[in-house]
């Protein structure tokens, strides 16, 4: 298979993809499979951080068109919203989502079912977002689904608070890597998403990424089928620190990373209590923050 097929397949076809699923649910016995390390036992039901135990939550499955062009192609990102998360933004404008947990309860069979209706209605690849937390549920589906003829690319679409040692397991599993980099400095994440040291495992989650599937590559049709793409919210009053953010992205990833510069900050959920939070971004920010980017030499920078 050449460098377009997607790499849980190979995996499978090799025989060594249930040992992923195996690996990876040993990691949450004691749960370790974010930088939180809750370290308790998610397989006997107790609860950590994310509020889930041996359970997987599913809160939508569906075509969306909404994400990167690059993702969407012309019927859709097979995008699956998982509930509940390892971070606690307080800006979430998914917190129905991401901190009330609303969803359905499923196994990875059922999941692997989505992700085959999902190709059935042919979506570009499968895009999982928020899966930190059910990874292993997610990879054992990946098992199921390839033996039924999943070949559609995989995205892991997440918060960019990811412990590596559980990324290391994933290598050859994922096919893109679509990380929020949220953070220039710990002391906002810790103030804003709860996360402690947010922007030094960031920094290394991305790193692994890179590592593992480079730069991002698109077929003859404009659409990705491997490699990293990263997303930076700007946020008022400069509390993302994003100077610091596209330096680390320009200087030690790489100028040919693809980084899409969002400006859709609006105050959601609780960012009224948070008085440099409570307003919408201004113009002006976001512009600055764009060129930024241009001045650092990252010529795939994107804007939404």
């Amino acid at each position: 298979m050449n460098d377009q097929g997607p790499g849980y397949v190979k995996l499978h076809q090799a025989g060594l993809l249930d040992q992923r699923v195996d690996a990876l649910m040993a990691r949450m016995s004691p749960c370790m499979l974010c930088p939180r390390h809750c370290r308790i036992d998610r397989l006997a039901k107790e609860k950590g951080y994310c509020r889930l135990g041996s359970d997987m939550v599913v809160h939508s499955v569906d075509a969306h068109f909404g994400e990167e062009p690059m993702l969407v192609g012309t019927q859709g990102s097979g995008t699956i919203f998982f509930s509940h998360c390892n971070l606690g933004c307080v800006y979430c404008q998914n917190f129905e989502t991401s901190q009330l947990g609303m969803g359905q309860k499923v196994t990875s069979g059922q999941l692997a079912r989505m992700m085959l209706a999902l190709q059935v209605h042919g979506c570009a690849n499968i895009n999982l977002v928020t899966p930190t937390h059910v990874i292993p549920h997610i990879v054992k589906a990946l098992s199921l689904a390839a033996k039924e003829g999943l070949t559609l690319p995989v995205v892991y679409n997440c918060g960019g608070y990811e412990d590596v040692a559980t990324l290391q397991l994933l290598a050859g599993v994922i096919d893109i890597y679509m990380p929020d980099m949220k953070y220039g400095d710990n002391e906002a994440g810790l103030l804003y998403s709860g996360a402690k040291a947010y922007t030094d495992h960031a920094k290394a989650a991305l790193l692994e990424m890179h590592r593992q599937v480079g730069d991002l590559k698109m077929d003859a049709h404009g659409l990705a089928y491997k490699g990293l793409l990263v997303r930076h919210l700007v946020l008022p009053n400069g509390l993302a620190g994003s100077k610091e953010v596209l330096t680390f992205i320009a200087t030690q990833i790489s100028q040919d990373t693809v980084v899409n510069i969002m400006s859709q900050y609006h105050p959601a959920y609780k960012a009224s209590e948070h008085e440099k939070l409570a307003r919408w971004l201004g113009r002006e920010e976001f512009k600055a923050v764009h060129a930024i980017a241009r001045q650092l030499g990252l010529a795939r920078a994107m804007i939404s």
